[in-house]
């Protein structure tokens, strides 16, 4: 084989490996050495040249002239030197001229193995690199074939990464054949013998994060939030929204014109039921909406044990709970705090005034809220939120006790942004039932308990294309 032949097959490779120019340079230089050391020695010197013009590749040995050798590889005697030269002396540099085509058939296999070995670890380098800050993000690809459970993926622009979906990271109610296009979410990088691997997941909540971010512009620029989700895969999902603009709507933003928004994630997720709630730093008013499509009359907190009792209408109970404790389930989950139900008349024929806590404990809702940085209460605006700063208050205990007259006074403060904070402080300190914010569930299951009729004076729920879709 010539050199000229060695160098186009090396082309060959570089283009199907997309590896640069340079890259491309230091493998033959590293192949050739590796060939070199076979043939001569492990500490072999030389210079290689390579002529991409030509394609050409000359190759210069360096020989050190001593009077006795110890090392063959490095060093040549100064009787054999001065066969070629009289004029060499000790301490010399020989130069020997190999023709590639001298290389035997173990020095090529030698050459051809190092650089398999080089492009191995570049492909690996790189696929960390690429993918390292990547988890979270959605990725698509071919399912290339389907092996003892686990979905193996080629994807669709790093065709050389191994990415496989587990079976436990699949929603077992979809069926994917080989060649079949399919979407899934990084959920972390897994180092293996042979290299990084990368598991994907079709199941686990930040797959529904992924396709909501995906669906919703305001997610991408960072003005809604998916704060928390809980996920039952292939039944139904919670995800709970804020929203860094109080002129946007982080339930009605996720939902979209005419439900169209959602609709896009319930057909990838095969007909998974979601319910978007808003989310709330008090634990008490972020139980009442994530039971959404329920109505909840009262509910109370015990902090210590992070326990939520909630109280719920006869004719809501069912749908509170939902289908096999489902519903009440998720809340929990969304929330981190454990959640107890109970009919209004249970909660009666128990005392009726107050929690179910024995005993009975102060209320810490407020507190909870108190703590909260006001930078991350919806209803504060950049400019409010500034003014407030400015005038030392950090948390919304700062603000808690202040009348509308002493905000007003605040230095910046307009009568708008008074009558903004004035408002929303009503709002976190209200305890009573009142207007909550809309809770939006898409594609309820046909089989759970219907929701009842509306009370005099409420408009019933709106139908979306893929099903009911409810207000709470």
């Amino acid at each position: 084989m010539s050199s000229t032949e060695v160098l186009s097959a090396f082309r060959e490779l570089a283009s199907v490996k997309q590896l640069e120019r340079g890259e491309l340079r230091e493998l033959i230089r590293d192949g050739v050495y590796a060939a070199l050391a076979k043939k001569f020695g492990p500490n072999v010197r030389a210079e290689i040249e390579i002529d991409e013009m030509t394609g050409g590749i000359r190759i210069t040995v360096l020989k050190e002239v001593v009077a006795e050798i110890e090392d063959p590889s490095r060093q040549v005697s100064l009787e054999e030197a001065r066969w070629d030269d009289p004029g060499f002396e000790i301490g010399d540099v020989l130069e020997v001229d190999v023709d590639f085509a001298e290389f035997g058939r173990t020095a090529v296999q030698a050459a051809k193995q190092r650089i398999i070995q080089r492009v191995r670890e570049g492909e690996r380098a790189r696929i960390r690199e690429e993918f390292a800050d990547r988890v979270g993000e959605l990725l698509s690809g071919e399912v290339q074939q389907i092996e003892r459970g686990k979905i193996v993926v080629m994807l669709a622009k790093f065709r050389e990464a191994e990415a496989i979906i587990p079976y436990r990271e699949q929603n077992h109610r979809e069926h994917f054949h080989q060649g079949d296009t399919i979407r899934a979410v990084l959920k972390r990088l897994e180092e293996t013998p042979k290299g990084p691997r990368l598991i994907l997941s079709r199941g686990d909540p930040l797959f529904v994060k992924a396709l909501f971010k995906l669906e919703v512009p305001e997610i991408q620029q960072a003005i809604v939030d998916i704060r928390a989700t809980a996920r039952e895969v292939g039944s139904r999902t919670k995800i709970a929204v804020f929203s860094r603009d109080d002129g946007i709507d982080p339930v009605g933003a996720c939902v979209g014109l005419k439900g169209s928004r959602v609709q896009a994630v319930v057909n990838e997720l095969g007909g998974e039921r979601i319910d978007i709630v808003p989310w709330s730093p008090d634990p008490e008013r972020f139980a009442r909406l994530s039971l959404a499509p329920a109505r909840v009359a009262r509910v109370f907190s015990e902090p210590e044990s992070k326990t939520i009792q909630a109280i719920v209408d006869e004719d809501q109970l069912s749908l509170a709970i939902g289908r096999n404790g489902q519903n009440v389930r998720l809340a929990s989950e969304i929330t981190g705090w454990k959640i107890d139900l109970y009919s209004s008349r249970e909660w009666l024929e128990r005392g009726g005034e107050g929690p179910l806590f024995a005993p009975l404990p102060p209320p810490a809702d407020e507190e909870d809220v108190a703590a909260v940085p006001l930078a991350e209460l919806g209803g504060i605006t950049q400019d409010l939120l500034a003014v407030l700063t400015a005038a030392g208050y950090r948390t919304f205990a700062d603000i808690l006790d202040l009348e509308r007259e002493e905000i007003g006074s605040i230095p910046g403060m307009t009568a708008e942004m008074t009558e903004r904070l004035v408002t929303l402080i009503d709002e976190l300190t209200t305890t009573d039932e009142g207007t909550e914010p809309k809770a939006q569930e898409v594609a309820p299951a046909a089989s759970e308990a219907p929701v009842p009729e509306p009370p005099a004076g409420e408009p019933p729920a709106a139908e979306g294309p893929a099903g009911e879709v409810s207000s709470a």
